[in-house]
């Protein structure tokens, strides 16, 4: 079930209350807004929210013998990846970056962020459909400037992205966690990959992409040939 308002602060806040209130949401509901005047990104970041894009919300029920939770990004980021293979040309460069951004031609496409509420996580997912937000630190790009032949409005966009996540979903609970991370460094930017890291209690970090832990965390290989295994931060291709 997809509901639309025309206006709110945030989707996934709205969510949150609801599910707060005893609202029983069930998994696979959808709330998209038509403007956000207040959407977030992750680590507090603001979320530019132009009309004419995809901003929304969905709900995931825990159950007992799901994955950790923290994986979900990578669910979540597999699912839009799914939706870009049928938005975009054949010869779009879609990559993966840890640990939920979607990339095309290097440029940002959407923004996903994780929040818990109680027995349930709340995925939001915003999607540049026909506009992309000026940014001063990285490039971003819609699908309208990808492939200027999709006439697709973001009610359409958010249809298919609902059915991708579904499957992707199913795929997590059916198959575990190791079928999940494989499929999405199969999809992510190649072993050996320059990235530079930025963790809180050291400023910026520069090393090689080198895989994903079993548990999700990202493997990154310094110049002295040590690894380091990276459980939060802001990774950036260098």
């Amino acid at each position: 079930m997809i509901e639309v308002v025309e206006e709110t602060a945030s989707t996934n806040a709205d969510l949150s209350r609801r599910l707060g209130a005893g609202e029983g949401l069930a998994e696979g509901f959808w709330l998209r807004a038509v403007r956000q005047s207040a959407g977030r990104g992750r680590r507090g970041r603001q979320w530019s929210s132009p009309e004419g894009n995809l901003y929304a919300s969905t709900v995931v029920a825990l159950r007992a013998n799901d994955p950790s939770v923290h994986t979900l990004a990578f669910v979540a980021a597999l699912a839009v990846h799914d939706l870009m293979l049928s938005q975009l040309p054949p010869e779009a460069d879609c990559q993966l970056k840890w640990p939920n951004d979607v990339l095309v031609g290097g440029a940002k496409i959407c923004g996903i962020l994780l929040e818990r509420a109680g027995d349930h996580v709340i995925v939001g997912i915003g999607v540049n459909v026909v506009s992309a937000p000026d940014l001063p630190d990285r490039a971003t790009v819609s699908i309208r400037t990808a492939n200027p032949d999709n006439d697709n409005d973001a009610q359409a966009v958010l249809e298919a992205l609902a059915g991708c996540l579904t499957e992707r979903l199913a795929q997590w609970r059916r198959e575990g966690l190791a079928a999940t991370l494989a499929d999405w460094t199969r999809h992510a930017h190649p072993p050996g990959t320059p990235l530079l890291v930025t963790l809180d209690d050291e400023g910026l970090v520069p090393g090689a992409f080198a895989g994903l832990d079993p548990d999700g965390a990202l493997r990154l290989r310094l110049a002295d040939g040590s690894l380091r295994v990276v459980h939060a931060g802001d990774v950036s291709l260098a």
